[in-house]
């Protein structure tokens, strides 16, 4: 049996190992911090606009595996807020229990609390990876979906200082990226004033500190809409974020909560002294970060040179997924490019050419599309989504969005890959 090594258990590690067991490898995931999801433990937003597109085709391709789990345990669904539509909410302190025993199930071997620290390569291929404790994972393909997050020198010097977030590099350790190790240089994201990094999009309230009658409306309908005090609105504050289709001027002038178990802030941050002059957030507490009133975590440092099936260039059985793969934003980007990454890994190891999604469909065009923009100077300055800004818009001028599923079931098998794919 063919193995296939995981480092990154973020939504798109999982997808990428939950992929390579479906397709007979033993699959080993490696996560450095004591869960699974990475910011899949406080994001919870799928489906929305272009999202709903990309999910059906991932599951009509089957690579979509994930998105079903996740569809059977979600807190709301087709709910609209500010510029979204049809999407669905999952209950972010649920879903990693969820997920892990999933791949368990399908026999994922998962390592937690395992950060690498170096790697043996044969010339341009690995042949194994070395964790913290001196623990050797040897393997046939590897797959690099470490994020391009952290750790607190990062957050200090291109944001406003470590903001105690999910990812928890104080408690295990800042990111090491696999791709920089296979001495890969990396392209980093920069923003229009030549400074480099993006913000996380939103915090965590803790529901509870709420008013009530906000908690009962947030709980039946999944989002609450709050007018800001003229004087709190700021607009800059749009352009630091990582979610630029949240960058809207109503994003500025409001206050809106999503329910994902907790109330989601759809802000970067939030000075607690503003928030609690908001009628009803009196008593407002966060949950993510613990220090969301000042920052929050900073992204897009290092991602990885690769070609259109996803692998690195220079490293012959090196891919990677998720933002690793681009400036890439979301849980839905995330699977969809850590499902073919896992594919295609396995495909490698058992010496067969790897897959390349057309551009016909929504998914291949974004994959070949963020490759482009990010050999340009004005495409590192963006953040690609398919929910929204530069992604959405290039698939509306693609004819890509669509919610038919019969037309995306028409759309996949006109490519002829499900066939491909099962095998």
């Amino acid at each position: 049996m063919k193995t296939v090594v995981v480092v990154g258990g973020g939504w798109a590690g999982c997808a990428a190992a939950a992929m390579a067991a479906a397709k007979g490898c033993e699959a080993v995931l490696l996560e450095r911090t004591d869960m699974l999801l990475g910011t899949g433990l406080v994001g919870g937003i799928m489906r929305n606009n272009g999202r709903f597109t990309a999910t059906e085709e991932a599951i009509e391709l089957g690579l979509g595996h994930l998105f079903k789990v996740i569809d059977e345990t979600c807190r709301h669904k087709d709910i609209e807020f500010p510029g979204h539509k049809h999407a669905s909410l999952y209950d972010v302190g649920l879903m990693e229990p969820v997920i892990k025993r999933e791949l368990l199930k399908l026999g994922v071997r998962i390592y937690l609390q395992e950060r690498i620290t170096d790697l043996e390569m044969d010339g341009p291929i690995i042949k194994k990876v070395i964790g913290s404790g001196g623990t050797l994972f040897p393997g046939d393909a590897f797959i690099d979906t470490t994020g391009t997050a952290g750790g607190i020198n990062n957050c200090t010097r291109h944001g406003n200082g470590c903001a105690m977030c999910v990812l928890r590099c104080q408690s295990f350790g800042g990111r090491v990226s696999l791709t920089a190790k296979a001495g890969v240089e990396e392209i980093v994201g920069v923003r229009k004033d030549g400074s480099i990094g993006a913000m996380s999009g939103s915090c965590k309230l803790f529901k509870e500190s709420l008013e009530p009658s906000l908690v009962r409306e947030l709980n039946d309908k999944g989002v609450v809409v709050i007018p800001v005090p003229k004087e709190q609105i700021n607009a800059d504050k749009l352009s630091s974020k990582a979610c630029q289709q949240y960058a809207s001027q109503e994003y500025a002038e409001n206050i809106i909560l999503l329910d994902t178990g907790h109330a989601k802030l759809m802000s970067p941050f939030y000075p607690l002294e503003f928030l609690r002059a908001i009628p009803g957030m009196e008593n407002a507490r966060y949950e993510d970060p613990y220090s969301g009133g000042i920052g929050n975590s900073m992204r897009y440092f290092g991602m990885a040179p690769r070609d259109d099936a996803l692998k690195v260039e220079g490293v012959e059985n090196l891919f990677c997924a998720g933002e690793k793969a681009g400036l890439l934003v979301g849980h839905t980007e995330a699977i969809v490019t850590g499902s073919l990454a896992g594919l295609n890994a396995a495909l490698t190891a058992e010496g067969k050419e790897p897959v390349t999604l057309p551009k016909s469909l929504a998914v291949g065009s974004a994959i070949k599309f963020v490759r482009r923009e990010m050999q340009t100077d004005e495409g590192k300055c963006k953040k690609y989504t398919f929910s929204g800004s530069v992604l959405f818009d290039h698939m509306l001028e693609e004819d890509h969005y669509t919610t038919d599923l019969a037309e995306i079931k028409t759309r996949v098998e006109q490519t002829g890959l499900k066939e491909v794919i099962a095998r």
